[in-house]
């Protein structure tokens, strides 16, 4: 989900998925190469993400439309489930 997050502004190549994710996460997510490569390889076989250029040193990859629904879907999932927890009192309650 923190790679199509990632991706969901825009096309970015593997270190910048990295640094994006760390920045955004305040250093708590961390993706190494094995793990983000990995990720990204299974991505583009189920076709959430695709290549959209690259070069000799750098590839840059995007969502694709399965892609973004995946990563919609994903978010819907991830927000009632944090209603759950407020309305369970595990959150504070948001005005």
């Amino acid at each position: 989900f923190q790679i199509l997050l990632a991706l969901a502004d825009g096309e970015r190549h593997g270190y910048g998925i990295m640094f994006e994710v760390k920045e955004r996460t305040g250093g708590r997510v961390r993706l190494g190469p094995g793990t983000l490569y990995g990720s990204i390889k299974r991505m583009l076989a189920a076709r959430w993400i695709r290549e959209s250029r690259g070069g000799e040193r750098r590839r840059y990859y995007r969502l694709t439309d399965l892609g973004r629904r995946v990563a919609v879907a994903e978010a819907a999932r991830l927000e009632e489930a944090v209603n759950t927890a407020r309305a369970k009192q595990l959150l504070e309650a948001r005005p």
